[in-house]
């Protein structure tokens, strides 16, 4: 009896067949963790002498979830061909528009996508195990040259993602598609002439090494240390911690200063000493400011310091010197220090810095009058 009941047949399947494709299905959404997870850890197992620091846990965090995908899509792949079309339905063949057509198109394109994703974070893994690699380089080039190097491969399999679908779940002939592209691809290439641009300023970028990553650079108003160098842009920490993303195209043409690349940076300013402050005070002031500027180990040797204008409210000295760093926090922790001792000089002779003010004199004069 229970065999007949299985038998019995329903939409033109029988009761054994849709116990079959839900078994299996209940089976891949019961089993797909711990197959992908397995299947992760033996993948790991092959690799791990080449993965440095980088954890399982990494790896799985990665690729557990495109395969998961994966599993169910061939877990229903097996379940499909227990179940066939009811024959009243009169369907078309796969090959002809219709339904068939339209599930076949989706399932091919849902797989091949999901293989491209396991193979996207297989790059994203390798890109993790050649950064640690990277770090322990003294030189910063190879930490340019692997995003650089991730991206490119990261386009070259979405690329062949996008002709595996026109080819297998469209049947394109991809061959004679590329080759009769003509003017469309004039046509595609002129509408991406902006990415294309930013393309060979990445190239450019890589080439002549105008900076790398770690560099602080400024950019027009912009100023930031480089976090990352992309096929399309660059991006940049500025001194307000916020990420901003650059297009290469810009980086190239624009005015570009390498900030980490200077060997010194230069104060100038002038301090107002008040009128009456006398000469011989004016001469102090200016050669104590000079002998301790001279004597500083972080400043260059021959500072400037001169009285040069009288001002009006203030006598004017020029102060000028170059900090021996390519360090701005160091630079300004120095500049600091050179104004204190400013101030104290100024006040150990006695003198005082002037503000803007006026002065007003009032002349009295006799009024006479006249009696008549």
């Amino acid at each position: 009896m229970s065999y007949d009941f299985l038998q019995q047949k329903f939409l033109g399947n029988s009761i054994e067949a849709y116990c079959w494709f839900f078994g299996i299905i209940a089976a891949g959404l019961l089993l797909r963790k711990l197959i992908s997870v397995f299947v992760a850890w033996c993948l790991y197992k092959l690799i791990k002498k080449y993965t440095l620091q980088v954890s399982l846990k990494e790896f799985q965090d990665l690729l557990t979830r495109p395969f998961r995908i994966s599993i169910m899509l061939f877990a229903l792949l097996i379940a499909s061909h227990r179940l066939v079309f009811p024959p009243e339905w009169n369907l078309v063949p796969v090959d002809k528009p219709g339904l068939r057509m339209v599930l076949d198109i989706l399932f091919d394109s849902a797989l091949i996508l999901s293989l491209t994703w396991i193979l996207l974070r297989l790059i994203d893994f390798t890109g993790l195990i050649l950064m640690q690699r990277a770090r322990q380089t003294e030189t910063k080039m190879d930490d340019q040259f692997v995003p650089y190097i991730k991206s490119s491969l990261k386009i070259v399999i979405l690329l062949l993602c996008f002709f595996s679908v026109l080819a297998n779940a469209f049947h394109v002939n991809v061959v004679a598609l590329v080759g009769g592209l003509g003017i469309g691809g004039l046509a595609l290439a002129l509408a991406g002439k902006e990415t294309v641009e930013n393309l060979f300023g990445s190239v450019t970028i890589f080439l002549d090494k105008p900076f790398i990553v770690g560099d602080q650079v400024k950019v027009g108003n912009i100023e930031g240390v480089v976090e990352s160098i992309g096929l399309r842009s660059t991006r940049i920490r500025t001194m307000d911690k916020s990420l901003l993303t650059m297009p290469n195209k810009k980086m190239i043409d624009a005015e570009l200063e390498n900030v980490s690349l200077k060997i010194m940076w230069r104060a100038r300013f002038h301090i107002g000493l008040t009128y009456d402050t006398g000469m011989e005070q004016m001469k102090k002031v200016t050669a104590d400011i000079f002998n301790f500027l001279q004597e500083h180990a972080m400043i260059q040797n021959e500072p400037i310091v001169r009285f040069t204008e009288f001002g009006n409210s203030s006598l004017d000295i020029l102060i000028m010197y170059n900090v021996l760093t390519s360090e701005v926090d160091k630079f300004v922790k120095i500049k600091e220090e050179v104004n204190y001792k400013i101030m104290e000089i100024v006040s150990n002779n006695n003198c005082r810095f002037a503000f803007p003010s006026t002065s007003v004199y009032v002349e009295n004069s006799k009024v006479l009058k006249e009696n008549n």
